[in-house]
Parts: C-alpha cells; structure tokens; sequence
C-alpha cells in the first residue's frame, strides 16, 4: 500500500486542499478503511465554508461514506469479527460509552463523543481509520453507493420513531434533500394513508413524487390548500426558519411535528402558529442523529436491511459522482447554491 493517499484538507474556511498526506496507521482496536463513497451534508457545506464551525484546522472533513477494510488491528484482528475486504459502513458518532446518556443507552446524547469529519478526520480521502465499535458489516453485494447513504436514512427513521407513526396517519415532510426523501419513504413503508412533501425547488418537489408522497407543494400557499384540518406527524429537516414555523403551524388537533433541521438563524414564532399550537395541543419532538442501542442502534440496522432489499429507493436521489478532486470547487458551487443537487457523492478511490 502507498505511503501516502489523496485527501480534500480543510485549512480554513473556504480554503480547502486537495493533497498527499500519509495514510493513517490504525490502532489495536481500529481497522483502516478504504473508503468507497462519501456522501456530502449539509452540515458539510456549513462547516467547510463557514468561519466558527469546524473545531480544529487542518481537517479532513467528511462523515456519510462506506468502503472496505484493508488493514486490521493487532486486537481487531485476533477477535475475528471483521474481516480484511469486508464492506462497511460507518455511523458517524463515536460514543465514550461512559457518560449518562450512554450507559442508558441514547448515544445521541452522548455528551463525550468523537464525530467523523469535525472533530476527528473523516473520510473525503482514500482512507480513514474506524474504531471497531463504528465498523458496521454489510453484505458484501450491497452497492457501496447505498452503504454510504445510511447516515440520512437512519437520521430520517430516527426522527418518525421519535413520533407516535403508526398505519392511518396523515404526515407532511418539509424539505426535500435526502433526510426528507427518505422520510418520505419510511411513512410510506409505516403505513401513512398519505404523505405531504412541501418543497420550493420543483426539481426536489419531483423527487419526493418519485419517492412516493401522495402530494408536493412548492409553496406555502399550496401547502394550506391541502392541508384541511392538519397533520397528525410533521417531519421538519430543512432547519430554515419559515419552515420550522411551517411545521409547527402545520400539524392538526394532538398532532406532532418532529424537527431534524439545524438553523443557523433565531427561530421565532408568530402568535397566530403559537396560539394553534396550544389550541391544538401539539407535541413537539427534536431529533438529533440517529443512535440507539445496542450501538449503533435499531434505526442502522433496519436502514441497512432496507436498502439491502430494495424497500428503500436511493438511486435517484445522486445527482453527482465526483473524484476528489472536484471537492473544492464543488463545495464552492453547493455553498453558492449555484448547481442543483440532491445527494452528492464523492468516490475518492475511482480512477
């Protein structure tokens, strides 16, 4: 194996590299992957363009990817449980394990945790270092490209099990990008006798057609028309303001609306959505990651099962597959919102 390997550096917001740096040398306990896929967050764009977000510079950023193992650990490798070509992938979140939250079992509030591509290197590079604890085995006929899509998938799923979804249930997802794509499709597969996707970009807006909303909306306005007496679960994951405000005021008598998106900006709401609210007797849930246990938790595995059998859809979401290479100008071109685009994917391997 090459000493070195290519690898997107973030040295400063905006200022993102493209260069040979050694490649990691895993730990008893970790495995070195060679990294299959990355997917791009949004939490990506925010982070490598935006100053006071990321921790520490220089960082490889980077945390949706799948890939194979190529190298084992001293202890890994004595315990026999993973295995050099396996494909897998990798939760994002590193609990400690030892804290409150975790030792009950919610390791999405871990209040200790290590995380790919923000506070440790991620995985825009060829290879990255996983503690075993991460490693998730997957069958080895599973694209790769849907491996490294797990991330959003449970995150979606997290989110409607943080809810009272059972069959019958009236839902409206706010936001298309891939959350809210795949959340789609989990109230679908849950029984949801319909599924409003509210989405400004009509592309996005077909795209949830496609993932099986019975309805779409690109505006507010079409979005009341349907609405009548309002939902009993609405999915947040576009974190803008109006649209945090729009969930809320869009849910119907004990109705529920559950929040995944992060805003960057003071969320407020208008006396008229706070009056329905309490009228209503709304509930409100926050969603954060996708954890459970026993690591990485039931939301990973069902994900995982999902896409192994053809439940969840995925392919239609990529929009770009790109070598490494590409990353600066394309991060530079998401952050502008100059490209359309769904799910980008970078496969730092790819000749």
């Amino acid at each position: 194996m090459a000493e070195t390997m290519q690898a997107a550096v973030l040295h400063a917001p905006g200022d993102i590299r493209v260069e040979q740096v050694p490649v990691p040398e895993p730990g008893p306990d970790e495995a070195l992957v060679r990294v299959a896929a990355c997917g791009v967050c949004g939490s990506d764009i925010s982070r490598m363009l935006q100053p006071g977000i990321a921790y520490h510079f220089p960082i490889i950023c980077g945390h949706e990817f799948s890939g194979h193992v190529v190298g084992l650990g001293a202890n890994l490798a004595a315990e026999g449980k993973v295995r050099e070509g396996d494909l897998v992938t990798v939760p994002p979140l590193i609990p400690c394990r030892t804290c409150g939250p975790c030792t009950q079992g919610h390791f999405s509030l871990c209040k200790k945790y290590g995380y790919f591509g923000s506070r440790r290197d991620g995985a825009y590079a060829q290879y990255v270092t996983v503690p075993a604890g991460n490693l998730m085995v997957l069958p080895a006929d599973l694209d790769p490209r849907a491996a490294a899509m797990m991330d959003p998938a449970a995150i979606a799923l997290h989110a409607l099990w943080r809810t009272n979804m059972r069959g019958g249930r009236r839902v409206a997802v706010v936001g298309a990008g891939p959350i809210g794509l795949f959340a789609v499709q989990w109230a679908r597969l849950a029984g949801a006798s319909e599924v409003l996707a509210i989405e400004l970009n009509e592309q996005k807006a077909a795209m949830a057609a496609e993932a099986g909303a019975t309805h779409t909306a690109t505006s507010a306005e079409a979005a009341a028309e349907v609405a009548g007496e309002g939902y009993d679960i609405v999915i947040e994951s576009a974190g803008v303001p109006a649209t945090i405000d729009q969930a809320v005021a869009l849910a119907g008598r004990h109705g529920e609306a559950v929040f995944i998106g992060i805003p960057h900006d003071p969320v407020v709401l208008p006396e008229s959505t706070f009056s329905s609210f309490l009228r209503r007797e709304v509930t409100l849930h926050g969603a954060w990651n996708s954890f459970s246990a026993p690591f990485p938790g039931d939301e990973w595995r069902t994900a995982a099962r999902a896409l192994a059998s053809g439940e969840l859809a995925w392919k239609f979401m990529i929009t770009h597959e790109l070598g490494l290479d590409a990353l600066p100008e394309t991060m530079a071109a998401l952050g502008e919102r100059s490209i359309f685009s769904s799910k980008v994917l970078f496969l730092p391997n790819e000749e």
